[in-house]
């Protein structure tokens, strides 16, 4: 109970800015898609992010099938820790990644609101040199992977090198940070352009004289906003993900809190 109860608060800390998201974006979306986010997305979110992608995590990290990797952590949990233990460097190098790039790019952004101006600025400015985080980032790999790596700890307290293990699973969550980046990012454009076209309707209506009811989104551009949202949630999901294994390799209480506190963030959102 105690091991649930701090991943629900994990998750729940972690949430809350992903809650803020996506209420701003969701008030723009008819009543139909806003029901279908708060039932279809939940199952998405809780489902696919909380338990799905642990279990995928494991069973690719310890060269395993999901299924067998769900039997394992069920049935044979001492097993089970020791695969989970043996394929650690590889989770870590994987999360360790997607948490560093995410980081990265947050101290190197050119932020309008400074608190610590005297460190912000020089930062910013660096963070205008073309794929700074990315080369900093795969200079941490490359260093953690030809030092740390080359006596990587086993269970029995054997030590492995695991430099090509971590290079891979490093590149892998680079890549997939990437790619989640760019998928918001394509999204963020559509939502943008929507936002651009009511504002012209809305100088238009001024012009004229006619008063401009409020319309929500529907169709084609409520779907690419749904699609956008999940996107969201994914990418806020994995630093949550990704901690929870610091916290415990059980994938099945690992499902329960991350997804109890998914459901909390959720119930926030409305």
């Amino acid at each position: 109970f105690g091991i649930v109860a701090i991943l629900s608060i994990l998750e729940i800390s972690l949430s809350f800015d992903n809650a803020v998201v996506n209420a701003g974006i969701l008030k723009k979306m008819n009543a139909f898609w806003q029901r279908i986010f708060l039932t279809i997305g939940v199952l998405i979110a809780v489902f696919g992010m909380r338990l799905v992608f642990p279990v995928v995590i494991v069973a690719i990290s310890a060269k395993m099938g999901p299924v067998e990797a769900v039997d394992l952590a069920l049935n044979n949990k001492d097993r089970y820790q020791e695969l989970v233990t043996d394929a650690h460097p590889a989770i870590a190098a994987f999360g360790g990644m997607f948490l560093l790039m995410i980081f990265l790019d947050f101290i190197f952004e050119d932020r309008d609101i400074q608190w610590l101006r005297w460190i912000e600025r020089p930062l910013a400015k660096l963070g205008k040199v073309d794929m700074l985080s990315v080369c900093i980032a795969l200079a941490v790999l490359l260093i953690t992977a030809f030092t740390f790596a080359t006596h990587a700890h086993q269970h029995g307290g054997a030590h492995v090198d695991k430099a090509q293990t971590v290079l891979i699973s490093g590149i892998a969550g680079l890549i997939t940070y990437m790619v989640v980046g760019g998928l918001s990012g394509f999204f963020e454009e559509r939502l943008e352009e929507e936002e651009e076209r009511e504002h012209e309707a809305d100088e238009e209506a001024a012009r004229t004289g006619k008063k401009r009811s409020a319309v929500a989104l529907a169709g084609k551009a409520a779907f690419f906003m749904f699609l956008y949202l999940e996107v969201l949630d994914a990418s806020f999901s994995f630093d949550g993900v990704i901690g929870a294994f610091a916290i415990t390799n059980d994938i099945v209480l690992m499902a329960l809190g991350l997804g109890i506190g998914a459901m909390y963030v959720r119930s926030l959102t409305v």
